[in-house]
């Protein structure tokens, strides 16, 4: 194990409180929020200031990626740490850009996902490059857009940068998480026929119909949580997410639309969770010839696992059992994350974050003493994976 690298606690707290004073909403769940363009820039100066190399891809109009590079000897192993800079909105919260500190936590909108972990990245990748360390292979630090949404950042930042290794840095407990389940988006539509409210040897109402599939897919979701689960993953699941239909209160409704999620574990396809959707459609088509109804999925994303025995874990495992004086726990988490895109381009790739709570609620913070023993993993394991 090399020597630990000194972290600047008071430098890496005031780059995340500056971090969560940005407003980085993402403009695709919050239209007219400002994204990611106030925190690229403030990275960008960050990162200039380090020496890196840095690129910033405008990859829609408004939406940023941030990478430095911190080039290597070129003849060993390149690594990427992962996050990202748009957050999920305000509803609900007091003073959501406040970065208020109290008892050991900093409270505000991004603090736990992830800034922290952009602070704790940042402070690593200081810590390497005052150090004057010479890496054999490059350290890539990723900030990108877009995660909460359809993480349009981290597509594009695979079709310009590539790397061996990769810690997508989401919050963890500072637990190494190897797996996360995936998910899949269906638009079911049923079919009915207008009609004036008296008039019902005329209307067919597509709102009733949908109920009836609505309570197939009840049965369906009780069924899918007591499959057996994913040791990591846990069991699927589904949700019914958005519905709409009908146009006036005394009118048969003609259309009525759902909108759906799966949650998906390792093993499962599109196809096989789409046949089990039309099987309940052909059901009840079968029970009434005049239920019509379609399933399309129309947006999809994998689960993500990794192997207890892949270099960048076991390295990982290593740094974080240094520092912390106990080996830590393999989980999985509940949540998608862009680590799957990564593993899925061929990058082995894990999970590791910082503690806290409050995601995407109206109280969310991060434990600052779990943000410094990050930045202390992350410089340990840059050391370690880019050098042979």
């Amino acid at each position: 194990m090399k020597q630990r690298l000194p972290i600047d606690r008071s430098k890496t707290i005031e780059t995340l409180e500056t971090l969560v004073r940005i407003n980085s909403i993402n403009p695709a769940l919050v239209p007219g929020a400002p994204g990611e363009r106030e925190i690229a820039a403030y990275l960008t100066d960050q990162l200039d200031a380090l020496g890196l190399e840095v690129s910033v891809d405008e990859i829609t109009p408004g939406r940023f990626n941030v990478v430095g590079r911190l080039p290597g000897r070129g003849n060993g192993p390149a690594l990427m740490l992962n996050a990202h800079t748009d957050t999920v909105g305000i509803e609900g919260m007091d003073d959501p850009f406040a970065a208020t500190i109290r008892d050991g936590k900093l409270y505000g909108r991004g603090a736990q996902d992830m800034k922290g972990s952009l602070a704790a990245m940042l402070a690593a990748v200081r810590a390497v490059a005052e150090a004057g360390i010479a890496l054999d292979g490059d350290l890539l630090l990723a900030a990108v857009a877009d995660e909460e949404h359809a993480s349009i950042g981290t597509e594009h930042l695979l079709r310009e940068f590539r790397a061996d290794g990769a810690i997508v840095t989401e919050p963890t407990d500072l637990a190494i998480c190897r797996a996360h389940r995936g998910f899949i988006w269906y638009r079911v539509e049923t079919e009915g026929r207008a009609a004036h409210g008296s008039r019902f040897e005329e209307g067919i109402d597509a709102n009733i119909h949908m109920g009836r599939f609505l309570a197939q897919l009840d049965l369906l979701a009780q069924e899918l949580v007591n499959r057996p689960p994913h040791p990591l993953m846990g069991p699927p699941s589904l949700n019914a997410s958005l519905l709409e239909g009908g146009t006036e209160l005394s009118i048969y409704p003609a259309h009525c639309t759902l909108q759906m999620e799966r949650r998906t574990i390792a093993g499962e396809t599109v196809e096989a969770c789409t046949a089990e959707l039309q099987a309940i459609i052909d059901r009840l088509a079968e029970a009434d010839p005049a239920f019509q109804a379609t399933v399309e999925p129309f947006f999809e994303r994998r689960p993500f696992t990794v192997p207890a025995g892949a270099r960048i874990v076991q390295l990982v495992e290593d740094a974080t059992t240094a520092h912390l004086g106990r080996a830590p726990a393999h989980i999985g988490q509940t949540f998608w994350t862009d680590a799957a895109l990564l593993d899925g381009a061929g990058i082995e790739t894990v999970v590791l974050g910082p503690t806290g709570a409050g995601l995407h609620s109206a109280e969310e913070w991060v434990d600052l003493d779990s943000v410094i023993d990050l930045a202390h993993i992350l410089a340990q394991t840059i050391v370690t994976y880019c050098t042979v």
